[in-house]
């Protein structure tokens, strides 16, 4: 089975011979490819929808699967095999979202090994919801697929905190590590947000000052990460 570039990259983080509960599971694809390639010895595919998780079922059938693959209908990781799982995957949801699914089950991680993670919104909220619960992120990648951008991030339990909120909002590896296609999404939202700013001029609203105001910091944080590229 090949799958897009975003996909294998975050398969591709599931540490080799660990059992992985890829939450969210949608059509099965991530359990599937790295059960097949052998990767992992064991998976399960959870969903909390019947409807993609008959989808799962039907690809798992389809590739001859079901022997190393379980599906779960479950409400994140409420039913999640706590004793015999090694990796969680959330990938393809709201930042908002994994940081819910996260806390509404956080025991269930207890003797979980590794959390690899896409969210596709609020980033700085899933990086602070990891360090404030004794996580730490070991490896990040950031690609651009369709025109649209996407992170991976891999975490494992530990202490860690960043001293700047740019790196909690873009990813202090990234940074540091002067990533081309992070560069590319700076230059674009700055110029995003710059004309943002520039539209929110009644200052006697006070939803157009707090908007104004979350821009600004917005501003501020992709300022100073672009500086590092110029170190």
């Amino acid at each position: 089975m090949e799958l897009s570039n975003r996909l294998e990259t975050i398969a591709s983080f599931v540490t080799e011979g660990y059992v992985v509960a890829d939450i969210g599971t949608d059509h099965g694809y991530i359990p599937i490819y790295l059960t097949k390639n052998g990767n992992c010895p064991r998976a399960y595919a959870m969903d909390v929808n019947k409807e993609p998780l008959s989808r799962a079922k039907a690809h798992i059938e389809e590739e001859n699967a079901g022997e190393t693959i379980s599906c779960i209908l479950s409400d994140g990781l409420h039913e999640l095999p706590q004793d015999e799982v090694d990796s969680v995957v959330i990938a393809g949801m709201g930042g908002d979202l994994v940081v819910r699914i996260l806390e509404q089950d956080f025991d269930k991680l207890a003797n979980v090994k590794e959390l690899i993670l896409s969210p596709q919104s609020h980033l700085e909220r899933v990086r602070h919801f990891l360090n404030d619960h004794g996580f730490r992120i070991l490896e990040e990648e950031f690609l651009k697929e369709d025109g649209k951008y996407y992170v991976v991030i891999r975490a494992v339990h530990g202490k860690q905190h960043y001293n700047k909120e740019c790196f909690y909002r873009f990813g202090e590896e990234l940074i540091l590590a002067k990533h081309p296609v992070l560069l590319e999404y700076l230059d674009q939202e700055y110029i995003k947000y710059s004309k943002i700013k520039e539209s929110l001029t009644d200052d006697s609203k006070e939803h157009i000052k707090r908007r104004k105001a979350e821009v600004e910091d917005l501003l501020g944080d992709i300022m100073e990460a672009l500086c590092y590229y110029e170190l």
